[in-house]
């Protein structure tokens, strides 16, 4: 509390807020400060919600360095303001009580497919507009890549479990263990008079190095352990391939595993893609680094490498001769995911793109009329505040279809 206050007190309030400029979402952050320092907490819990609904996770999980605090003014001679701490604090404060105004029912039905960042975004938005809205979710429990991609440590379960109790009380239904596309496709929910359906599936299908070794049982998916870690005998000695945010998420949780543990990431290049936070914690909780390698294949007893030739810039131009043999117990593949096809392929009309991802136009229709999608089944693996970002846009779009089917101008 004091070091939020303290924060607080930090911020200049500049004319041109430069922290604004770096939120993919252009969270209000002059204002909400300044209504925390005026004790009109609940005043900046409600403007933060209206324009991002997932603002406490994000206050969390988002990559702060190099969004809104690596644009604050203060970092460039010292100490940028903590505003993720500030964000944090007041959204989780009125996650609970904050008002949510929404318009009289309209009667018209939406069906929101996948419960993840896009999915709960679309289905908030579209009940504050008065609308109907059902969401259909494969897992048990609501929240996609942050529940099952996500570890503990970083982002609480339990704080999804709150988000759960808001849609509920929104009077938003949620069918949980309903895979559209296995025993219900898009065209029963057409039939059964959804005006709209929104697609936010995310990216669930680990994508593979085409090594030899991928198929041995020591041998795993980063995104498939982190749904369920406990299932997983990782032995002392552990190899990651890939060296993004999954990576660190994976290394991370094996690091908080009884017993000691050996962990190394590899990465091709001579530079990881996760964000500056978590590669640091990363390095801190012991995680061992290995750059420039690229996997040949996979033994039993650990991955194979070829030294890879960068430049300047980072990139590969070259590799060297003779392997590389390094010791593991377990090996995991963390090079990012594509999207399922279970709906393309139970979906006359809905394409996808060469990379299996959903083609939409620029307001988020699919190939299908009246068809929606945004977040990653869209644009590939990307962060929970992007997803938010672009869902709200989608969410625009939505309206105004319906509104057009209704014969009304939106």
């Amino acid at each position: 509390m004091i070091h939020v206050i303290e924060e607080a007190q930090r911020c200049l309030q500049c004319r041109k807020p430069l922290c604004m400029t770096g939120c993919p979402i252009s969270t209000g952050i002059p204002q909400m400060i300044r209504l925390l320092k005026e004790n009109r907490v609940h005043e900046a819990g409600k403007m933060l919600f209206e324009n991002n609904p997932l603002s406490v996770v994000c206050s969390l999980v988002c990559d702060h360095q190099k969004q809104c605090e690596g644009h604050c003014v203060l970092g460039r001679k010292g100490q940028s303001v903590h505003i993720s701490s500030i964000e944090n604090y007041i959204s989780e404060t009125c996650l609970d009580t904050v008002e949510i105004d929404k318009e009289p029912d309209n009667g018209d039905m939406i069906a929101v497919i996948g419960a993840g960042p896009a999915g709960i975004t679309i289905a908030i938005e579209m009940r504050k507009r008065g609308y109907d809205v059902t969401i259909f979710d494969s897992r048990d429990k609501i929240g996609g890549v942050m529940r099952y991609g996500i570890p503990e440590f970083r982002l609480p379960k339990s704080l999804l479990d709150r988000y759960k109790s808001r849609l509920r009380a929104l009077g938003i239904q949620i069918r949980p263990n309903t895979t559209i596309g296995g025993a219900l496709v898009i065209d029963d929910l057409l039939r059964d008079g959804y005006k709209a359906i929104f697609i936010g599936t995310g990216v669930w299908r680990p994508k593979k190095l085409s090594v030899p070794g991928e198929t041995l049982g020591n041998v795993h998916f980063a995104i498939d352990f982190l749904v369920n870690p406990q299932a997983y005998d990782v032995g002392r000695r552990v190899a990651i391939i890939g060296a993004g945010n999954t990576a660190m998420d994976v290394a991370r949780t094996i690091l908080r595993f009884p017993g000691q543990h050996e962990v190394t990431i590899y990465a091709r290049r001579s530079a990881s893609d996760a964000s500056y936070d978590e590669l640091e914690y990363a390095r801190l909780e012991g995680a061992q680094f290995e750059y420039c390698v690229r996997p040949l294949r996979i033994e039993k007893d650990g991955p194979v490498f070829v030294r890879t030739i960068v430049d300047e810039e980072g990139q590969i131009i070259g590799e060297e001769e003779g392997e590389l043999k390094r010791e593991a117990d377990t090996t995991f593949i963390a090079i990012s995911q594509g999207p399922k096809s279970k709906l393309v392929d139970t979906t006359e009309g809905l394409k996808p793109s060469r990379n299996g991802l959903l083609l939409t136009d620029e307001k988020g229709e699919t190939t299908h009329p009246g068809i929606f999608a945004a977040g990653d089944v869209v644009l590939g693996a990307r962060t929970v505040v992007e997803a938010v970002n672009y869902a709200k846009k989608v969410a625009c779009s939505m309206d105004e279809y319906v509104r057009g089917l209704r014969g009304e101008k939106a």
